[in-house]
C-alpha cells in the first residue's frame, strides 16, 4: 500500500521497484554462472555392452585445423578484470576453520561435486535397473527435477522403453476439471514427441476416456512400439485400434484385459495386424463367439500365446472352441489359458479326421472355480500332439482322472496342477491312482498340486516314494497337500528324499498332529517341519492325534 499523503499510483510503483530490482540481479547472477570444466575423461562403449571411462589428463588439446583465432588482450598496463580476480580468488589461502568446527578435509570438496561430475552414460545404466523395477513413471520424472545432470541423463529415451501410466491425477470417481483433464493431455502429448521415440512395451490403467487420445499419441511418435496394454480402460473406439495396427507395424503384442472394448473393434484389429501377432490377452464377453471364429478363420497364423480370462463372479454362459480348427489355424502356439472360463469343445462328426494338434504348446491351463467340462476325452483332442508341454494346469477340472492323465503323450511334464478347491464338490473325486502320476513323471516334475484330492492313504505312500528315487531325488521343488490324507511317515519320507524341497502345504490334513497343518516355504522351514515330525512320531498315539 502507498504512504500516507503519497500520490495515487506512486505507492505501487515504489513497491514494486525493489521486486523488479532484485528480479534483475537474479537474472544477472544465473547469467553470470560459469559453467563446469570440461571433463578430464572420455566414455566408449564397447561391443560386450561394458563403458570404459578413459582418462584425457596429459593429453595435448586438441586445435581446431584453420587459422587461429586472434587473443583479445587488454590494454597496456591493465589486466582483465576477471582474469585478475580469478587469480587473486586462487592465491587467496584458505580461510581458517571457526573454534569448534572440524577442518575441512581436501577432499570432501570433489565428493560433494561427484554427481556433476559423474559421466551420463554411467548414469543411465544406475537408472536402468530401478526402470525396470518401478517402472519410468514416475521415477524418471522425478529424477529429472534433481539437477541438470540428472535431467540430461532421464531424458535418455533408452530409458524410456517400457512405460506404465496410470491415471492419478484425480481420485476414482471424482469429476475432472477441464483445465486438469487439458494438461493431462498435453503431458501425455509431451512425453509422446520428446521421451517415446525408442518406446516398445506400453501400459495404461485406468483411463476411462480420451483413450483414443492416447493411442493417436503412440501412433504418431512411436514407430518401435511393440507391445500395448489397457488395462480397466473404456472408450476404446474401432478406429483408434485399427489406426494403431496400421501405424505401428511392429506391434506384435495386445493386452485387453478387464477394459470395455467392443468385439467388432477386435476383430478389426485382428484383421489388420493379426498376421504380425504372437500374443493376445482377452476378458469374456458374450461376444466372444466372434472372435474365436475369426481366430479359427486364420488370421493369426503366428500366434504363440492365447489367454481368454473371467471374473469370479460370472454368469453360467459358455461358448464353444472349434478345438480342431484352431489347431489348424494357430500351428505356433505355445502357451494357450481359459482361465475361470465355462466352455466347451464345439462337436465334430465322428468320421471327421483328427486334427493337427498343437506340436509346440508349452503350457495349457484350464483351470476354473466353476462348472468344467473337461475331461479325458477332451484332454486327448487338445494334447494328442504337445510332445513339448511342460505345465499343465487342471485346477477344478474334476472329470480328469489319473489314467487319462497317464497316456497323454507328455513324457517331460515339469508342473502339473490338479487341486480342487471350490468347484464341482457333488462329483466321485477317485481313490487311487496318484501313482501313476508321480511315477510317470518323477524324473522332471518340479510342482505338483494334489490340493482337495481324495486319494487314500496307500496310494499317496506309493506316489509320493517316486521322488525319493534315482534322477528325481532333485527334481521336486513345491508340493502341495492341502486337505488330503497324507500321514506323518509318509510326509518324512519325503523330506528325507527331496533335499530340494522349498515348498509344502500340509493345511487341513487331518492325518497330522496338531501344529503341523500349514505352508512351509523355505529349505529351512520345511527341516523344521521335518524336526517336529520326527519329534512327534516317538510320542504315543493318542497324544499326537489331530
Amino acid at each position: 500500500m502507498a504512504e500516507p499523503g503519497a500520490p495515487a499510483g506512486r505507492g505501487a510503483a515504489a513497491a514494486a521497484r525493489p521486486l523488479r530490482g532484485a528480479w534483475a540481479r537474479g537474472r544477472a547472477r544465473r547469467r553470470r554462472t560459469p559453467r563446469g570444466a570440461a571433463p578430464d575423461y572420455v566414455v566408449h562403449e564397447t561391443d560386450d555392452d561394458v563403458l570404459l571411462i578413459i582418462s584425457s589428463v596429459g593429453a595435448p588439446p586438441a586445435r581446431a585445423a584453420g587459422k587461429k583465432r586472434p587473443k583479445r588482450r587488454a590494454p597496456p598496463g591493465k589486466a582483465a578484470p576477471a582474469r585478475k580476480k580469478r587469480r587473486e580468488e586462487e592465491e587467496a589461502p584458505e580461510p581458517a576453520p571457526a573454534s569448534g568446527e572440524a577442518p575441512v578435509s581436501p577432499g570432501s570438496a570433489a565428493q560433494s561435486s561427484w554427481g556433476e561430475r559423474l559421466p551420463v552414460e554411467i548414469l543411465v545404466r544406475i537408472f536402468q535397473p530401478v526402470v525396470a523395477r518401478d517402472g519410468a513413471v514416475p521415477f524418471l520424472c522425478r529424477a529429472a527435477r534433481v539437477c541438470r545432470l540428472w535431467y540430461g541423463a532421464a531424458s535418455n529415451p533408452v530409458l524410456w522403453q517400457k512405460v506404465s501410466m496410470g491415471f492419478c491425477w484425480a481420485e476414482p470417481g471424482k469429476k475432472r476439471p477441464p483445465l486438469l483433464e487439458k494438461r493431462v493431455l498435453g503431458t501425455v502429448e509431451w512425453l509422446a514427441a520428446s521421451r517415446f521415440s525408442l518406446l516398445r512395451d506400453f501400459v495404461l490403467c485406468h483411463w476411462k476416456s480420451h483413450v483414443p487420445f492416447v493411442l493417436k499419441a503412440l501412433q504418431d511418435s512411436c514407430p518401435l512400439l511393440a507391445s500395448l496394454k489397457l488395462s480397466h480402460c473404456s472408450g476404446v473406439t474401432t478406429e483408434s485400434l485399427t489406426s494403431l495396427a496400421t501405424r505401428c507395424t511392429r506391434l506384435d503384442s495386445l493386452n485387453l484385459q478387464n477394459s470395455q472394448v467392443d468385439s467388432s473393434a477386435v476383430v478389426t484389429f485382428l484383421e489388420v495386424a493379426g498376421t504380425r501377432l504372437q500374443q493376445l490377452w482377452l476378458t469374456y464377453s458374450s461376444r466372444m463367439t466372434a472372435i474365436v471364429a475369426a481366430l479359427a478363420s486364420g488370421c493369426c497364423p503366428g500366434l504363440r500365446l492365447l489367454e481368454v480370462n473371467a471374473e469370479i463372479k460370472q454368469s453360467s454362459q459358455h461358448f464353444q472352441v472349434p478345438v480342431e480348427q484352431l489347431q489348424a489355424a494357430c500351428p505356433q502356439l505355445q502357451v494357450l489359458r481359459l482361465l475361470n472360463v465355462v466352455w466347451s469343445p464345439k462337436v465334430s462328426p465322428r468320421a471327421a479326421p483328427a486334427g493337427p494338434g498343437f506340436p509346440q504348446l508349452e503350457e495349457l491351463c484350464l483351470a476354473t472355480t466353476s462348472y468344467s467340462f473337461v475331461s479325458d476325452g477332451v484332454l486327448r483332442r487338445i494334447l494328442h500332439a504337445s510332445a513339448r508341454l511342460r505345465v499343465l494346469d487342471l485346477r477344478g477340472c474334476a472329470r480328469v482322472t489319473p489314467q487319462g492323465l497317464q497316456a497323454l503323450p507328455c513324457p517331460d511334464l515339469e508342473q502339473l496342477h490338479l487341486g480342487l478347491y471350490s468347484s464341482a464338490s457333488q462329483l466321485l473325486r477317485p481313490a487311487r491312482g496318484s501313482a501313476l502320476l508321480t511315477w510317470k513323471w518323477r524324473h522332471s516334475l518340479r510342482d505338483l498340486d494334489l490340493a482337495g484330492q481324495s486319494f487314500g492313504e496307500r496310494d499317496l505312500e506309493q506316489a509320493l516314494a517316486a521322488f525319493a528315487q534315482g534322477a528325481a531325488r532333485a527334481a521336486l521343488r513345491s508340493l502341495n497337500l492341502t486337505g488330503t490324507k497324507v500321514t506323518l511317515d509318509t510326509v518324512s519320507a519325503l523330506i528325507l528324499g527331496c533335499p530340494t524341497l522349498t515348498y509344502l502345504n500340509l493345511s487341513s490334513c487331518r492325518y497330522l498332529p496338531r501344529g503341523m497343518k500349514k505352508a512351509y516355504r523355505g529349505q529351512d522351514d520345511v527341516r523344521q517341519c521335518l524336526h517336529r515330525l520326527l519329534a512327534a512320531a516317538d510320542e504315543p498315539s493318542a497324544q499326537r492325534k489331530a
